[in-house]
């Protein structure tokens, strides 16, 4: 085998706690519009059909803590707090028991969006990945092991821009749970360790600027920060 021609940049591994190893990211899958609210505020309706996804790339994942700079080519740059989650064996076509069992472990995460970029895109039928797949747009904290936290309802997700509340819901308003997207997601994809999913935003989702610092979290996992520095 040959030696590669070029270095690619380091992928970074999410720190799990009471772990002494990283989780390595391999592919990241987003749950569009699986808050109802945060679908109402972007002018979409809900159903219950199917779920739908994008990918995020995983060279874009950075981890909480970080400052980054304010991206080009946007004007409108938005936070959305989410709780993701990391796989943990190789499933494929899973029942949604198999499905839990095949979560790995928790954590709170920021899908960060050019949301003048995803709209032009969207009303032109065309992808979202200028507006989604942005450098610095995965954040993730550490995450806690599945058999230590559950997603359970009345698990507080809230976000703060400079100390004010911007996000405040329950994991209750969750469309798809967590082993319904598995079960559904591993349908399309033979899922492995290494696969982390985010499963959307509640409503409150909204822009900042250079200098803005993020903060955000979820009931018994670690808190999540990210702040943004003057664009390059």
């Amino acid at each position: 085998m040959s030696d590669s021609l070029f270095t690619l940049p380091r992928i970074a591994g999410i720190p799990v706690r009471g772990e002494s190893a990283t989780y390595p990211i391999g592919r990241i899958f987003c749950v569009g519009r699986n808050y109802a609210a945060h679908a109402a505020e972007m002018g979409n309706e809900v159903d219950r059909e199917a779920p739908f996804y994008f990918t995020k790339s995983p060279a874009n994942a950075v981890l909480s803590g970080a400052t980054v700079p304010y991206p080009p080519g946007t004007e409108n740059f938005h936070y959305e707090m989410e709780l993701a989650f990391a796989i943990g064996k190789p499933v494929f076509r899973a029942s949604r028991s198999e499905a839990w069992d095949a979560v790995y472990a928790y954590g709170c995460a920021l899908d960060m969006t050019r949301r003048d970029q995803q709209i032009r895109e969207r009303e032109k039928k065309r992808p979202w990945d200028l507006g989604k797949d942005v450098e610095n747009s995965a954040v993730f904290a550490p995450m806690t092991r599945a058999s230590a936290w559950s997603p359970d309802d009345d698990k507080r997700i809230h976000l703060e821009v400079n100390g004010a509340v911007r996000q405040d819901a329950t994991l209750a308003e969750l469309i798809w749970k967590i082993d319904e997207i598995v079960s559904h997601l591993s349908g399309f994809y033979h899922l492995r360790p290494g696969d982390l999913i985010m499963t959307g935003t509640p409503a409150g989702v909204g822009p900042v600027v250079a200098g803005d610092a993020i903060t955000g979290g979820i009931d018994g996992l670690n808190p999540i920060a990210l702040s943004l520095g003057p664009a390059e």
